[in-house]
């Protein structure tokens, strides 16, 4: 937070669970688990949010009422060094399921006249929520993945970028990708602009920071711009009408 700081960054972006660790794979449930540490220790990031000046977006667990399990959650703190507001992830894995309560509701927030939203890991499967998001009008999301201590490449290595990229620009989104760089993390985190392109990565299985500018008087590449809208308003072709010519309509002839 202080190293994001010194860069004149706005917003510092951690993982999913960063604080709290991921039940299922830094422990195994969450049976006797101390949440008075967790209290604790994140009333030190909040305080030092307030010192800094500066919004962060912290990847943690969030205890709920007993049976009831925990929610996977990002906390995003404001530079009062108060809670602004909290995301709880949309989809969990059949796995998370044994371990965490899914939420049902977003986190959009305003920043230096950025629409931003949060959102974690397994929430990239499903295109539904990215083109909710750009009706609520949402320029930027920060979403915190935990795909680390696999034993060596996966599928992901070649499919959560590019799933993400694809993500940014059917949507027209930037996106801040960030990923735990502990072993073994078949990608590193990167910052996607909303025409698809990375812009920036990190090492993988590597502790690092990177700093990138939302500039949204920047025009870029968005072939969809002027058709977007129709197929959100549940028209599957950009064709004026109906097409009168039996050529056509007749689809098993040359």
């Amino acid at each position: 937070m202080r190293n994001a700081k010194g860069g004149d960054a706005d917003i510092v972006h951690f993982s999913e669970c960063a604080l709290s660790g991921y039940a299922g794979t830094d422990f195994e449930t969450f049976e006797g688990f101390n949440w008075q540490l967790l209290h604790a220790e994140t009333q030190k990031v909040m305080s030092l949010a307030a010192e800094l000046k500066i919004w962060v977006v912290l990847g943690s667990s969030h205890r709920l009422t007993e049976p009831n399990k925990p929610h996977n959650s990002l906390y995003l703190i404001s530079p009062d060094g108060k809670i602004a507001d909290r995301y709880d992830k949309r989809f969990g894995t059949q796995i998370d399921l044994d371990n965490y309560t899914s939420g049902n509701r977003f986190a959009n927030f305003d920043l230096k006249g950025v629409r931003c939203s949060l959102l974690i890991c397994f929430d990239l499967r499903f295109p539904e929520i990215y083109r909710e998001l750009y009706k609520q009008g949402v320029q930027c999301i920060f979403q915190s993945f935990y795909n680390a201590r696999q034993q060596g490449p996966s599928i992901h290595s070649d499919i959560m970028r590019q799933t993400m990229q694809c993500r940014a620009a059917t949507n027209y989104t930037w996106i801040s990708m960030t990923n735990s760089s502990a072993w073994y993390s078949p990608y590193p985190s990167c910052f996607i602009r909303p025409d698809g392109k990375i812009v920036e990565q990190l090492g993988q299985n590597k502790e690092g920071m990177m700093v990138n500018t939302v500039d949204l008087s920047k025009k870029l590449y968005d072939p969809m711009a002027d058709f977007r809208q129709t197929a959100i308003n549940g028209s599957l072709t950009n064709a004026p009408g109906e097409i009168d010519d039996p050529r056509s309509q007749d689809t098993t002839n040359l």
